[in-house]
């Protein structure tokens, strides 16, 4: 079989001036063009694949998959990133699905990872020259990184007095990081410290912003912004900002003629302020320049000296014994982040004070605990034992489920238990379905009588108990302006029926789905699930004019 090839492209800030030549050429050479839509619309004119998938913000997992898959079966395949695709872009993912099918570079498929301008580039250029000195770049989202962490590094990046630029500062539901941001770099940096606000670099629609530090909050950020931190020498100039790169203390920048030559600026005398190479210490009275540049007879070569927390260090180890570690190295691991949804039971809703308390202490004061409108605990707890959390919580008789892109089957609390009829259904579904991995996340919605108040006719595929029988509904749209009900296709379906036929709803969905299309769009789009044939469920909506014109 003919080995496919992966592309990883960077393609810039978005505009065609800034884009490489490598990334136009493999664009064009690929036959799946696979990306966030936003991104894939960025380059759409540049390719000519004969198939182009675009995904949502989140399903970066389902997009290395995807193209791993292609890949394997003979194709060409390009996944595209904005900026750099090594810089939070797709190229680690790619490896590492690769890494974990038993990829190798000399027996599997072939993979480049094809550069781009990264945001910290491109942004700064727009800037004028932020970047001159050493900089660094923190993503403040928290979806994949804990904050405790970020926090770490944001602290220890101001500490350093590097040039900072922020990537997914804030988002619609994320907006307490960059504030906590500013919080923390205002102990190390003045309140008039420069700050560039770069949204949507490149593009149609760019927008630049020069503030200060203390400042920058009260103006737009959102995902498409970039924000870049100057340090303590930054400064602003006929709108531009500027990081000077130390040159005045080498140069006098008003002379023509410089006072050193060439050779003379490279020697230590030249630059007392940088590190000895034999003692590793900054020579002492650097700041007389002109008088050390000046002297002629080399300084007699010292004995290298151990330095004096190496020493103390050395001594206690003699004293304990045992080999101490100084106590100012960073020794941090990350810590795997394990989430998960949790619930009393598929019709149950009561929580005894017993599992709130193991639940809370599950959660601790590392993890995070939210409620969601399907009537489940979503998770998020910091541990490298996940099983065991599970095994606790199940021994206290909560029910542990994945989250993500899978099967979430919902009941109701069938009037507290007196309509029992359809609860072992409605558990055996739960048992059957809940928790299969699709390529976007799927609900199904049970109710124990034909009022249906628990609006399973809302839900992907909404299942009613009716006359000791079951109706089968699939295809709702529960949001938007289009939102619609799901499309009545079975009455009267036996029991033993129910689930055979869901399954197979769910089966061909998971075979034919692009990644990360919903279920109602998947039925707009092939038009016939099984034998149930998609009719237009919508209706459009005329909006009375705003009266100011907008």
């Amino acid at each position: 079989m003919k080995k496919g090839k992966i592309y990883v492209v960077g393609f810039g800030p978005g505009d065609g001036d800034h884009i490489t030549k490598r990334a136009i050429d493999a664009l064009q050479e690929s036959e799946y063009i696979i990306g966030y839509k936003t991104y894939v619309d960025l380059i759409k004119h540049l390719v000519t694949a004969k198939s182009i998938v675009s995904t949502g913000m989140t399903e970066e997992v389902s997009r290395a998959q995807d193209a791993v898959k292609k890949a394997e079966a003979g194709g060409i395949v390009s996944v595209i990133s904005s900026g750099d695709s090594g810089v939070y872009g797709m190229a680690g993912l790619v490896y590492e699905v690769l890494i974990e099918q038993g990829w190798t570079e000399k027996e599997g498929i072939a993979v480049e990872i094809v550069p781009g301008i990264s945001a910290i580039n491109s942004c700064g250029s727009i800037l004028g020259a932020p970047i001159m000195h050493d900089a660094c770049t923190i993503s403040l989202s928290d979806h994949l990184t804990p904050w405790t962490v970020i926090e770490k590094r944001i602290e220890a990046a101001g500490m350093a007095d590097f040039v900072i630029a922020l990537y997914n500062p804030k988002s619609g539901r994320r907006t307490r990081q960059i504030v906590e941001a500013q919080n923390i770099l205002l102990k190390y940096r003045s309140p008039d410290t420069p700050v560039g606000l770069v949204k949507s670099a490149y593009r149609e629609n760019q927008n630049v912003v020069l503030t200060t530090l203390s400042e920058m909050l009260e103006h737009d950020i959102g995902m498409l912004t970039t924000v870049i931190i100057g340090n303590s020498s930054t400064f602003f100039y006929d709108n531009k900002i500027i990081t000077p790169r130390g040159y005045q203390r080498k140069y006098t920048l008003g002379e023509g003629k410089q006072s050193l030559k060439p050779h003379q600026r490279l020697k230590k005398e030249a630059e007392p302020w940088a590190l000895d190479q034999e003692t590793g210490e900054a020579k002492a009275g650097y700041e007389q320049i002109e008088s050390i540049a000046a002297r002629q007879e080399p300084e007699p070569k010292k004995e290298q000296q151990v330095p004096s927390l190496d020493m103390a260090l050395q001594a206690l180890s003699m004293v304990t014994e045992e080999k101490v570690e100084n106590p100012f190295l960073v020794q941090q691991s990350m810590e795997s982040i394990f989430e998960f949804a949790v619930s009393p039971g598929v019709v149950n809703k009561m929580m005894t004070a017993e599992q709130m308390r193991v639940l809370a202490d599950v959660v601790g004061e590392k993890g995070t605990l939210e409620y969601t409108p399907s009537h489940r605990l979503v998770v998020k707890v910091p541990t490298d034992q996940p099983e065991a959390i599970v095994a606790k919580l199940e021994q206290h008789h909560l029910r542990v489920m994945p989250v993500g892109d899978v099967v979430k089957v919902k009941a109701c609390d069938f009037c507290y238990g007196e309509k029992a009829d359809a609860i072992p259904y409605a558990e055996e579904i739960a048992a059957t379905l809940d928790g299969l991995k699709l390529p976007k996340q799927l609900h199904v919605g049970v109710n124990g009588c034909g009022m249906a108040c628990y609006r399973p006719v809302f839900d992907d595929i909404g299942i009613v108990y009716r006359k000791k029988k079951f109706d089968l509904f699939i295809g709702a749209k529960p949001v938007g302006r289009t939102a619609h009900a799901a499309q009545p296709v079975a009455e009267g379906i036996e029991p033993d029926d129910l689930i055979p036929l869901v399954t197979k709803i769910i089966e061909e969905y998971k075979q034919n789905a692009h990644p990360n299309e919903r279920f109602f769009k998947y039925f707009k789009r092939v038009k016939k699930i099984l034998h149930f044939n998609y009719h237009d469920m919508s209706s459009k909506i005329e909006v009375e004019p705003a009266p100011c014109g907008d």
